[in-house]
């Protein structure tokens, strides 16, 4: 679904919320995105979303109800199809050009596993444009990491990723 501005201004405040929990699934966020309404330009509402998300990731509860909105990464075959169906990408793409290697595949999925052990929700990350290979390091970067900063990371790229999916629903990207 693609909106303008104007119509998701004009959108009713439940139609509203549940077109922002397209984009994150924390209820309390886009309530009160929602609520914030309307918006003069989409900068306006990034900026109101950036605000409100800053508020928001201080309830633990409320950050894990957004990461659940996010498949978790684990199975081989389904990383396989995600990583090689980027060979069709555009030409510019630098990440369509690398094949997936099968054991970054293997070792990505167990990282995942391991990562969700450990912490108790998935592996976060703002994917867009990444290999396999990028992903896989950036994990294996965070894996030591405690608790509370991974929480805090994982906010921060959850953000990231609110804000490219508003921008796709509006048709900025």
């Amino acid at each position: 679904m693609s909106l303008t501005l104007t119509q998701f201004n004009e959108l009713s405040q439940a139609e509203a919320q549940a077109t922002l929990l397209t984009c994150c699934t924390s209820s309390q966020w886009a309530q009160q995105l929602a609520s914030a309404r309307p918006f003069k330009n989409v900068e306006a509402l990034l900026n109101s979303s950036d605000a409100i998300w800053q508020q928001v990731q201080n309830n633990e509860s409320d950050l894990l109800e957004a990461f659940d909105g996010h498949p978790q990464i684990g199975n081989v075959a389904t990383l396989k199809q995600k990583y090689r169906n980027t060979q069709d990408s555009a030409a510019h793409e630098q990440s369509g050009a690398n094949e997936a290697d099968d054991a970054v595949l293997e070792a990505l999925a167990k990282g995942n596993q391991d990562y969700l052990d450990k912490f108790g929700f998935i592996f976060i990350v703002f994917a867009t444009g990444k290999s396999a290979q990028q992903m896989l390091d950036l994990l294996q970067a965070r894996l030591p990491n405690d608790r509370n900063t991974e929480l805090a990371n994982a906010a921060t790229e959850q953000n990231k990723i609110t804000r490219l999916r508003i921008q796709k629903l509006l048709g900025q990207k």
